[in-house]
Parts: C-alpha cells; sequence; structure tokens
C-alpha cells in the first residue's frame, strides 16, 4: 500500500500521527507498508475523522504483489528504513 496526503497545514500533525500507526513514513506526505484488509480500514475511518474531505485529499495505491513494485530514489533519502514494498 502506498499512501499520499495533502490537507491543511493545521490538519497535517493528525494524518502524520494517524498514519505512521499504520504505514512506514517514506517522505514528506508519502507513507508505504502492507496491511490487511482490517487494518486498511481501520486507516480509512480514522482518516475520515481528521480530514476535511470538501479541502483535503489522500489518495492510495495498492498493489497486488511487493514484487511488481521496483522503487529509486533521486536526492535525498527521506523516511523510513528504506524499501518495504
Amino acid at each position: 500500500m502506498i499512501l499520499v496526503y495533502d490537507t491543511a497545514v493545521e490538519r497535517n500533525p493528525k494524518v502524520l500521527k494517524t498514519c505512521r500507526k499504520y504505514l512506514h513514513w517514506t517522505q514528506r506526505s508519502v507513507f508505504q507498508g502492507e496491511l490487511s484488509t482490517a487494518q486498511f480500514r481501520a486507516l480509512m475511518a480514522a482518516l475520515k475523522t481528521t480530514i476535511d474531505p470538501d479541502y483535503d485529499s489522500i489518495v492510495t495505491y495498492a498493489a497486488r504483489s511487493p514484487d511488481m513494485i521496483e522503487s529509486s530514489t533521486l536526492g535525498v533519502d527521506l523516511g523510513g528504513p528504506g524499501d518495504i514494498l
């Protein structure tokens, strides 16, 4: 799972904290990791109560297999412990 968010600055800390409970921080507003269906539902429910759906945006990308994802970094390698997908 890859999650990307764009929220108002006053909601960023809450969204960041919520996402860190479920996923690894990769870049400023990007997270990645493996989630079960139940974990994904819990994450989305928590975020739904945090964001303003008329202003904020959260996009998720689901991968069917970790073997089918290739990533590379240009510039500073921010975030978590490395590739987890």
